[in-house]
């Protein structure tokens, strides 16, 4: 079951932001590999989200899947940006549905310190629908940084990232790169965050750390072994 990962994002592009490369590597070595985007910004906010620009950014979003070699994608269809006026156990069944249809092993989720309250919402519902009970199928879970939301949350410890598991993505920053580019809505030049040049940097900057060219950093939140 450990070859079959499910990636949770509250919002398109946030999986190949934090799991872009790891998602190519894992494909590319056989694994199963599932992503689940949680929200729907035009069901959430129509008055800032078009019903127009949203489809746009699933084809998007599904384009870069194809590129990374994600076997399938869920569209969840919780309301963006306000998962917080919904009653969290709904949320939280409908990602327990995937990981027991799917037997999912690995879950890939956002950091609970990121500055927006729907990555906070989501990582509590997927720990809560991960639980280890009743045959859960999950063995470990990890936590990504994504860019623009997990480095401009409170300094402060308990909302820090803080990574313990980092994985080479040598060989797979172009993937991550051409994936990301899919997204003409959420591309930026640099300086801004969300840009080729700064996914590029933070990777050079993970890999640094452990000695390689590039890198994704995670926090290690359970490992069942």
């Amino acid at each position: 079951m450990l070859n079959k990962i499910l990636i949770i994002a509250p919002h398109c592009d946030d999986e190949i932001l934090g799991c872009g490369g790891t998602m190519a590597k894992l494909t590319q070595n056989g694994h199963d590999v599932f992503v689940a985007i949680v929200t729907n910004g035009h069901l959430g906010a129509p008055e800032l989200f078009s019903a127009e620009g949203t489809k746009k950014v699933r084809s998007e979003a599904l384009q870069s899947h194809k590129i990374l070699g994600v076997k399938e994608t869920f569209f969840l269809d919780f309301p963006a940006p306000r998962l917080d006026t919904i009653p969290s156990y709904q949320l939280s069944i409908a990602i327990s549905k995937i990981i027991k249809d799917k037997e999912i092993g690995v879950l890939y989720i956002p950091h609970r310190g990121d500055i927006h309250k729907d990555h906070r919402i989501t990582y509590e519902a997927a720990l809560v629908a991960a639980r280890p009970i009743n045959g859960c199928s999950v063995k470990r879970i990890l936590a990504y940084e994504t860019l623009s939301e997990t480095e401009w949350a409170p300094p402060f410890g308990d909302d820090a990232f803080i990574p313990t598991v980092f994985e080479s993505i040598e060989g797979f920053l172009d993937k991550k790169l051409e994936a990301f580019s899919c997204f003409s809505t959420q591309i930026k030049e640099f300086p801004h965050p969300r840009s080729l040049k700064n996914i590029e940097i933070l990777s050079n900057f993970r890999g640094a750390t452990v000695g390689k060219n590039n890198a994704e950093a995670f926090m290690l939140i359970r490992e069942i072994i």
